[in-house]
């Protein structure tokens, strides 16, 4: 669990001087270190997936792709915290693919993200 942890700061750690936006972003981060409040990932995910839906109908396709992220990595963590109501079991198996589709349209390199997956 710990490399998990360690790949998802080191992901965000990279997306995020490229996101316009960055609250939760920054909220997530700092979630990922405090085990005791992971159960509250389901209430972040929850304010991450409006957030995108309003990207979605403005066509902010950038701002799209940072909140799949977001909303992947704050399911894995609410998954992580034992919920007697997870989200998906696969969850946390879409981190990697969500984070190359949205380094590609960030204008980051796809090579970063398999970098960091591989560490």
């Amino acid at each position: 669990m710990k490399l998990l942890l360690n790949q998802l700061d080191a992901l965000i750690t990279l997306f995020k001087p490229h996101c316009l936006e960055t609250e939760t972003l920054v909220e997530l981060q700092a979630m990922l270190r405090r085990e005791a409040e992971w159960p509250k990932a389901h209430y972040l995910f929850t304010r991450i997936r409006s957030k995108n839906i309003n990207a979605l109908k403005g066509g902010d396709t950038r701002a799209e792709a940072q909140y799949a992220f977001e909303e992947i990595c704050a399911q894995t963590l609410h998954n992580l915290s034992g919920s007697k109501k997870p989200f998906d079991p696969d969850t946390p198996y879409w981190i990697i693919p969500i984070a190359l589709k949205s380094a590609r349209i960030l204008g980051l390199d796809p090579q970063k993200i398999i970098d960091i997956a591989t560490s």
